[in-house]
């Protein structure tokens, strides 16, 4: 549950490269569950708050969001499920990446946190390795680092923090200062401390969290008008209503985009048919667009029907039966007039 004067802080990265271990050893308990399945209903993004060296903090686990295994719809579910768990914005990013190489995978891992967040929220980030066991002796994480100056670069896009930590064997070591995840539990509280400073103690933002930050505090508005419960209930109340509408919205989008396609498709089909007979000085610029491009079309036209269709829908179920009723409707209308058309040209 989030607090008032909690910091939120946002964990990022690729399924399996250990934000859900890294959040328990920052705790100190096991908080969040290890699950190795990228899509389960035990692992989905959610916060939690725990008083840590004198603050309030609340990690979010993302756990999902920049998976590559899950279908698109789920993976857009979780970023959905993950803004408005850190809304009205995260105090910090912390990028999880496993000392190994810095393949592709995870550069496209960073590619598609800047495209969610944008690139202004590197200044908000920091990076934290984890399997710190695979350095070799004698080496902290800078050393590693620098031997990849693609990785160099991400680290000076976040001010030149980065950390290392081992969930697995640094828990108990006493014998090396610096292979002990206390001492870089500790570390990494001091920079979340210093991006607060760094930023004048704002939260990063932008026009998505902004949009269900005023969703919250409306529904917060609407629940202490009809209830009395204390100002955490009410929060989390409003924040599962919120979660629950953009879901709605998303399915039912989705579907219609989905669906939109075939729509796109048959429009095209139609186009093409009621071009027979058309004179040949006929300009390309009036000829009909590519299958591609009327898929594509339709796509958006779909995802704008079903989303509106789907507007006071209750459950997933119900805004994705709207959806696809309101499409295929409108596809049937579409089959009609190809109909109709063939007919009254053979009557010709």
């Amino acid at each position: 549950m989030d607090v008032p004067d909690s910091k939120r802080i946002v964990l990022l990265g690729k399924t399996g490269c250990g934000k859900s271990s890294l959040a328990n050893t920052i705790f100190g308990e096991e908080v969040f569950k290890i699950s190795h399945s990228p899509v389960s209903e035990t692992s989905l993004s959610r916060g939690e708050t725990r008083p840590v060296d004198g603050r309030n903090l609340t990690l979010i686990d993302s756990h999902s969001v920049f998976d590559t295994c899950g279908s698109e719809v789920m993976l857009k579910k979780e970023v959905v499920r993950c803004i408005t768990e850190c809304a009205p914005g995260p105090h910090g990013f912390l990028i999880v990446l496993q000392v190994e190489k810095f393949t592709e995978h995870e550069k496209d891992i960073i590619k598609q946190i800047c495209q969610c967040f944008s690139e202004d929220a590197l200044k908000f980030a920091a990076i934290v390795f984890t399997h710190g066991d695979q350095l070799p002796d004698g080496k902290k994480i800078e050393d590693f680092v620098l031997r990849n100056e693609e990785l160099s670069n991400l680290v000076k896009k976040c001010g030149g923090r980065c950390h290392v930590v081992d969930n697995k064997y640094w828990n108990r070591n006493a014998e090396d200062p610096y292979r002990n995840n206390q001492f870089h539990v500790g570390e990494i509280l001091r920079t979340i401390d210093m991006i607060g400073e760094a930023n004048d103690g704002m939260y990063y933002t932008n026009e998505m969290l902004q949009a269900v930050k005023n969703h919250i505090q409306i529904e917060e508005e609407n629940i202490r008008q009809s209830t009395n419960q204390s100002p955490d209930e009410t929060r989390g109340r409003a924040k599962s209503n919120v979660l629950n509408k953009l879901m709605l919205q998303l399915v039912a989008a989705a579907t219609g985009a989905v669906l939109g396609a075939f729509l796109g498709v048959a429009e095209h089909v139609k186009s093409i048919a009621s071009s027979f007979g058309v004179p040949p000085q006929r300009s390309a610029a009036q000829s009909p667009p590519s299958v591609s491009t009327a898929a594509l079309s339709g796509g958006l036209k779909g995802g704008w029907i079903g989303f509106r269709a789907a507007a006071g829908s209750r459950t997933v179920g119900d805004a994705f039966q709207e959806a696809k009723k309101a499409v295929w409707d409108k596809l049937a209308i579409l089959g009609s007039s190809v109909k109709s058309d063939k007919e009254k040209k053979e009557s010709e």
